[in-house]
């Protein structure tokens, strides 16, 4: 038996935030001091190196888990479903609910809990929770829904991948122009045909990496110091996905039994364009293989980095053709691969 996901839907937030709009913020290094050089410099060099343009924000009316309902809602009408044959519903998030204008993250009850509240499911076997695996957290869930269809536990599952970070980052450290929000959700059920999940792998690395993102004080040595932002050490990460994630997407592609040449689409998450374009071409190379055109498909030039949610949202604008020169076929092998705090890596083998 096999899995697939019958059905896609995203929500993009409609608050579009530009790179120029950072020309006056006040970045400060980490000990507080102020950088030599205008943020025009900071800019272009942060463009360079993430290929970030543009970032969308939450509305200031919406937290996590109503981004999480807008795209459960299309999910559900995709794939053409009645929300009380649910069984399980998988809410991957990092922070919680943080409204807008504060900084306390609220997850009770959990997200998931909200989701099959929002959506009106009375079905009381329809088991709700979250899950925190950083950003492979999408990914993550669509594994534990693997397991639950395989194993007889369950027939369907909604799994979703939501995160407000423009709400948890300190607006004086420069990594704060990454960060986006957005929600991508899923339905997956048992495949009857050549369709679905093919291999997979999953891991987590916690002895010198666990620390590798976290939450910690604001570079403003003014504001109140027990107030906690997302924070990372990005040359380390870089370093860590580069050595560890081509090598997981190998060993799922070599179970899956397949080759790199049926190899159509790698969707990977949307961290950063040179370490993502690192990734693929390292991975291409243990094949001593050159990497394919239009092999990678990007969105974080316009959406950034909204941590679960890009992955599912990359597949719900490649799916409905948005994203520009790419196009994927019935039949079509892709490669579904994720980073992120914990330190987690995930992938798993998909024919579409």
């Amino acid at each position: 038996m096999k899995i697939k996901i019958a059905g896609i839907g995203s929500y993009i937030p409609e608050k579009k935030v530009s790179n120029i709009d950072f020309s006056e913020h006040v970045f400060l290094n980490e000990d507080g001091t102020a950088f030599g050089y205008p943020n025009e410099i900071v800019i272009n060099k942060f463009k360079g190196i993430t290929g970030i343009e543009h970032r969308r924000y939450a509305e200031d009316h919406l937290n996590s888990s109503d981004l999480a309902f807008l795209a459960s809602q299309k999910a559900i009408e995709n794939a053409g479903i009645d929300p009380e044959t649910i069984d399980y519903i998988i809410f991957a998030h990092n922070f919680g609910d943080v409204k807008y204008g504060t900084t306390q993250s609220d997850m009770l009850p959990s997200l998931a809990t909200r989701v099959k509240h929002k959506l009106q499911i009375k079905n009381p076997k329809c088991v709700a929770y979250d899950i925190l695996f950083g950003c492979p957290g999408w990914i993550e869930g669509v594994l534990q829904a693997n397991a639950f269809i395989k194993s007889g536990m369950a027939k369907r599952c909604l799994v979703i991948g939501s995160e407000t970070l423009s709400r948890v980052v300190d607006a004086h450290d420069r990594d704060s122009m990454i960060y986006s929000d957005g929600a991508g959700a899923s339905i997956i059920e048992a495949s009857d045909d050549e369709t679905g999940l093919l291999a997979y792998e999953s891991a987590t690395y916690a002895n010198d990496e666990a620390g590798y993102l976290f939450f910690g004080k604001s570079y403003n040595v003014d504001l109140d110091p027990d107030t906690r932002y997302i924070k990372m050490y990005g040359r380390k990460i870089y370093e860590f996905a580069l050595n560890n994630v081509p090598a997981a997407m190998k060993s799922c592609l070599d179970k899956s039994g397949l080759g790199i040449d049926d190899v159509k689409k790698i969707l990977i998450h949307q961290a950063n364009e040179k370490m993502d374009e690192a990734i693929i071409h390292r991975f291409y190379k243990l094949y001593d293989k050159a990497v394919p055109k239009d092999i990678m498909p990007m969105s974080i030039h316009e959406l950034g980095n909204s941590s679960v949610a890009t992955v599912p949202t990359l597949f719900d604008l490649l799916i409905r053709g948005e994203i520009q020169n790419q196009e994927i076929h019935k039949g079509d092998v892709m490669i579904f691969a994720s980073v992120g705090a914990g330190m987690n890596i995930n992938a798993f083998i998909y024919r579409y």
